[in-house]
């Protein structure tokens, strides 16, 4: 991977890792596509730390409250200054962290599945259509009136593994959590809200740990370029995120369908033509 390379695929990163399109599945065709080579699950893990860092910027006040009032209702907190776990910030930080397990459990135990099969464009080309379809009739169906001050224990455990199906190329972190939240009549605002605050941990974990395999041998990357797609991601992440709420408070999610059922066709035809493998080996 090159300079130029490294721009372009920040430049994908940042535009696809918030909307509902699947940012991994656009990494992955890209790259073989500009490159004829994989740019690998490290590559995409640590270039989401650029995009999730956006987020951290953007909720800032939202995440300081979440976590001030998560730990001043811990039992070692004195009485008078304990604030009660019944608080709806205390509530989000604990079901922040219960929708965070799955995909923790599942992203350790289907690593190696993650690292090869699942990086299959035909697999890619399966989920976005499949998942896109999905996105649209779950946004289409029932009233959707919820807000995240009504999340119960139940929808944060179903949203948690929503977002676990998004380590499988082509669904998208943001595409399944939107969807599950849409299905339990959630607001587009709301699922799309929550979907960036329950993507911290697992993304921020995700990528240290791949930095980590990194610095000890256990996987390999293009360290430069790779640092400069995640700054470019950061920066137009940011941007994207403040344009994708704007939007969704007016728009229905069926562009994004549409578009996801596009990408897909592509892929398909990129592949049935040979112009690129369905399986390319990962640059590092």
């Amino acid at each position: 991977m090159d300079w130029l390379d490294a721009v372009i695929m920040g430049l994908v990163q940042g535009l696809t890792e918030f909307l509902p399109v699947s940012s991994s599945a656009h990494l992955r065709f890209v790259g073989s596509l500009i490159g004829s080579e994989d740019p690998g699950a490290a590559f995409t893990a640590i270039t989401q730390l650029g995009t999730e860092t956006a987020v951290l910027i953007y909720f800032w006040k939202d995440i300081v409250r979440i976590l001030k009032s998560w730990w001043l209702a811990m039992p070692w907190i004195p009485a008078t200054s304990r604030i009660p776990q019944s608080n709806p910030d205390t509530r989000m930080g604990w079901m922040i962290i219960v929708g965070s397990i799955p995909i923790g459990i599942l992203g350790l135990t289907l690593e190696d599945w993650i690292d090869t099969s699942f990086r299959n464009l035909w697999i890619t080309v399966f989920t976005l259509a499949i998942f896109g379809v999905l996105l649209g009739w779950a946004d289409s169906v029932g009233a959707k009136k919820k807000e995240l001050t009504q999340l119960s224990w139940r929808d944060a455990i179903i949203y948690g593994f929503a977002q676990a199906m998004a380590l499988i190329p082509g669904v998208s972190r943001s595409g399944g959590t939107i969807t599950a939240g849409r299905l339990m009549g959630y607001t587009r605002k709301s699922a799309a809200r929550y979907s960036f605050l329950l993507a911290l941990p697992a993304v921020f974990i995700s990528g240290l740990y791949k930095v980590y395999k990194v610095a000890t041998g256990g996987d390999t990357i293009y360290v430069g370029p790779t640092v400069l797609a995640t700054i470019v991601a950061f920066g137009v992440g940011y941007l994207v995120i403040v344009w994708f709420l704007r939007l969704i408070s007016t728009h229905s999610f069926m562009p994004f369908v549409w578009y996801r059922l596009g990408f897909a066709a592509l892929i398909a035809i990129c592949l049935f033509f040979g112009i690129v493998p369905a399986m390319g080996g990962v640059s590092g």
